[in-house]
């Protein structure tokens, strides 16, 4: 069987991942969010104060990835890292003020998107593709850590 990129899975999904990403970054780089950081952004909105740890495991990505976008959150003044109070070497991440205002109009601009991408899927279709993805992340194991 000869293999064609218009009936492979993984094709697909990378490249509607891929077109999800470019319109969500549109949307979100006037707020001077990414789609790199916009995971650890959704993370840190969902329980602030996080350990660099917790978010390798829930965002899925590399340690040193996850390192450099830290800093560079840190340095567009979206997070402030401080010691843990019970342990000095465990830094915590905090959203800052402007971090925490984000939250609202990043997470309209990914409704959005969502919106717009699913569109052209009646709701039955919608609530069979999402049930249908959840199945896939759940076989691959979403809290897995990076190879």
């Amino acid at each position: 069987m000869a293999f064609s990129r218009n009936d492979s899975p993984g094709y697909l999904t990378n490249h509607l991942a891929r077109l999800f990403a470019a319109g969500l970054q549109s949307r979100i780089k006037p707020l001077g969010l990414s789609t790199g950081i916009f995971p650890i952004m959704l993370c840190l909105w969902e329980k602030d104060g996080q350990t660099q740890r917790d978010l390798v495991v829930k965002v899925g990505i590399e340690q040193a990835t996850l390192a450099n976008s830290l800093s560079r959150m840190e340095r567009d003044r979206l997070i402030e890292r401080h010691g843990d109070d019970e342990d000095g070497r465990i830094k915590r991440n905090w959203l800052t003020e402007r971090g925490k205002s984000l939250r609202d109009p990043a997470i309209a601009a990914a409704m959005a998107q969502n919106t717009e991408a699913l569109h052209g899927l009646s709701p039955e279709e919608r609530a069979e593709f999402l049930r249908l993805l959840k199945k896939m992340v759940a076989t691959f194991g979403a809290d897995a850590r990076p190879a």
